[in-house]
């Protein structure tokens, strides 16, 4: 078991902290805002080792505007997380994960849909040059590149998607999977090199169209991808009290499935308003810790925490 007081540090594979500071027109701190739950004193407070940080253009915007959406997110992760706090550093190459020093923590781009990029492949690679370095496809519907999970259609990758990915495996970024349909899970499984779901759950535990069934999730493990488990009570439970207990019974069941060296997390802080009892914010992240403990090894805790994921990123 761990020492009291000494916390297991976690890397958090979703947040969408940089979508609320880019609505706020920068009026937030990312410091200590109280409307971030990522914020940075909550990361340091919650054992937060490394936070990704999701680029989230709404689909309402006009398609000529969501390019610079983006851009005007990131300029936000350059100038207000890590400008103004020397102890976050940014993730830019897979090694980087092993030299951050003590005190500091870890901030990495991610791409949460690629509606911003259009058709034009070249939007791809400035994201990529600009530090983005997990690739979602879409968000719940579809685009030039897929179906999400809400779309009726359900198809699968389109021609310009298969490009992306082979973008993806070229440049040796993480292909995301969460919020495609069926069809383009499949796809995406079968063309990536660097498969993962960054927030997602069981659908056999919540049946929810967001959630991965038993065959996805064992069709990611044996290639070699993660599963990171999503706070959000909807996917968590249909009733309206979610506990962290009721969030482990889909560890449980990932585990079932042979998962225990393959389940990480993506919290989805700043992207939900209802919230886990115990799991309100980034600062009581130890909170599920401590309830894995009473249940897993610490090295099996520690493999969701940060080690699974480390252990099976891209070389």
């Amino acid at each position: 078991m761990k020492e009291m007081g000494q916390n297991i540090e976690i890397i958090d594979f979703h947040c969408d902290a940089l979508y609320k500071l880019w609505k706020s027109g920068g009026q937030l701190s990312y410091g200590s805002s109280e409307e971030l739950a990522t914020n940075k004193a909550r990361l340091q407070q919650g054992g937060v080792k490394v936070q990704c940080f999701a680029v989230f253009v709404p689909p309402q915007l006009k398609a000529e505007q969501k390019f610079q959406a983006a851009l005007d997110q990131i300029h936000y992760f350059y100038d207000e997380v890590l400008g103004k706090h020397p102890e976050m550093k940014q993730i830019r190459s897979w090694t980087d994960f092993d030299t951050l020093e003590p005190g500091q923590i870890g901030a990495m781009l991610t791409l949460e849909g690629v509606d911003p990029i259009g058709n034009d492949l070249r939007q791809l690679h400035i994201l990529y040059q600009l530090g983005v370095r997990a690739v979602g496809l879409t968000w719940n519907y579809a685009n030039l590149a897929a179906d999400g999970v809400l779309e009726p259609r359900g198809a699968g990758l389109t021609t310009f998607g298969r490009d992306i990915v082979r973008f993806n495996n070229e440049h040796r970024l993480l292909t995301d999977v969460a919020h495609l349909c069926e069809r383009a899970f499949w796809d995406v499984v079968e063309l990536a090199e660097y498969p993962m779901a960054s927030h997602a759950n069981a659908r056999a535990v919540c049946d929810h169209p967001r959630n991965l069934t038993d065959e996805q999730a064992k069709a990611l493990f044996a290639k070699g991808g993660t599963v990171h488990v999503i706070y959000c009570p909807a996917f968590v439970k249909r009733e309206r009290h979610v506990t962290i207990a009721d969030l482990l019974k889909h560890i449980d069941h990932l585990c079932a499935l042979g998962g225990v060296r393959h389940i990480g997390l993506g919290s989805d802080f700043d992207g939900i308003s209802e919230f886990v009892a115990g799991l309100e914010h980034a600062g009581k992240s130890q909170n599920l810790i401590n309830e894995l403990l009473k249940y897993y090894k610490e090295d099996e805790v520690r493999g969701f925490a940060a080690g699974n994921f480390l252990r099976n990123r891209p070389k």
